[in-house]
Parts: C-alpha cells; structure tokens; sequence
C-alpha cells in the first residue's frame, strides 16, 4: 500500500487525467495535480510575499508536511489567507511550547472528530514519530474507550470530543486541562484544535483526494 508522499508531485510523475478517469482513482471535478477540486496555484500569478510562501512549500523538509498538494496549495488561491494563516499554523505548532506528542494527539482527535482522511493520512506517522503509542492512536482512530491510555493523552482526546462531538466541555474536563497546562497553553491547545478543524473544512469543501493507492485510513 502506498503511503502519502511528500509535497505535489514532479511534472514527470503526475498522473493524467485521463488515467485517473479510467481507473476511476478520482471524481470528475478533481484536478490530478493538486489532488482536488482546485488547480494548483500558479507561482507567476503571485506576489513577492505569496511566491516566497509557495517556494517554502516546494522545498523539502520544510515545516509543511504536504507541501503544495494539500492546504497549503488551496491557501494559496487566496493570497491573504495564505500570508495571515501561515503564522499562525507555525505558531501553533512550533513556536508554542507544546511537546510533539501533545500537539499530535490533539491533531489526530481532532482530524478524527471531521473524519478528515488527508489530515488523518498526514499526521499518523508524524504521531508516531513524535513517540504517540499505537494504542492511543487506535483509540483515537476507531472512537475506542480511552482506558488504559496514558492519562494526558486521554485528557486531550476527552476534551477534543466534548468541543467537537458533545458540543460541550464538561467543568471537571475544563479543571483537569487547565490544571495540567494553565491557562495560556490551554488556550493554544484549543486555537490549534480549531486551526486543524478548519483545516479540514477546506479539505473537505475542495474534496482533497489521498495518493493515488492510498486506502481511506479512517472506518467512517
């Protein structure tokens, strides 16, 4: 099985359309080189500020994990969007303190609550990578009991599913996540949680595809 790939795929490796069609891997309304219902942005019909944005994309091993195949290549059709959103994304997830796991689960329950599959698809090795045990990314990924799990991972799950799910953060929730991370950090926690909510918004609108081979990781 083939696993998500890095950034938008060489000119000499894309798919073509016609390809697709007769493999019926995407709909009708999906570009095959951005992956979904939108173009990829054009580096030319940028400004100098945009273009700089759009060159960190294409470059490996940058902050970006899916380079212009994904949220950042929908951002870039709206140029503003792009420049406000992308300080706040390198904020949230680098620059405010949370350990990686502690970001990563809450970036898994958080593509697991919008049942987001390209989220989910690119965050589950960066999870694993940051040291989340397949344990807690099991009973995220199939709405599992969180007994047995580690009891700040568990915190993070219950207090993503009462945002998302119930709709409604309990009190005892509330005093066990502000006891653990005080208020400033708590607050971030949440930004982030919404940050990839909306996200996934945008994938799910322009119907972002997984990799051509690429089985839908999520049971939805």
């Amino acid at each position: 099985m083939a696993t998500p790939s890095q950034a938008i795929v060489s000119r000499a490796d894309r798919i073509t359309m016609s390809e697709l069609k007769e493999e019926n891997m995407y709909p009708a309304d999906i570009h095959p080189e951005s992956g979904c219902r939108l173009p990829p942005p054009e580096r030319d019909q940028l400004d100098a500020e945009t273009q700089k944005i759009y060159d960190v994309h294409m470059k490996p091993g940058g902050h970006s994990i899916r380079g212009l195949r994904g949220p950042g290549g929908i951002q870039l059709h709206s140029p503003e969007l792009s420049k406000t959103r992308r300080p706040l994304g390198r904020y949230l997830r680098f620059e405010a303190g949370f350990p990686d796991r502690v970001r990563e689960v809450a970036i898994l329950i958080t593509a697991r609550c919008c049942d987001c599959q390209f989220e989910w698809a690119a965050h589950e090795h960066e999870a694993q990578k940051a040291g989340v045990p397949e344990l807690t990314i099991e009973a995220i990924k199939h709405n599992r009991s969180l007994d047995g799990l580690d009891a700040d991972d568990a915190l993070i799950i219950t207090l993503g599913r009462q945002i998302f799910r119930a709709r409604k953060v309990t009190s005892e929730t509330y005093a066990q996540c502000q006891k653990l991370f005080g208020n400033r950090a708590l607050v971030d926690l949440v930004a982030l949680m919404g940050n990839y909510a909306s996200t996934a918004a945008l994938l799910t609108a322009f119907d972002m595809q997984l990799d051509p081979g690429v089985e839908p990781p999520l049971p939805v």
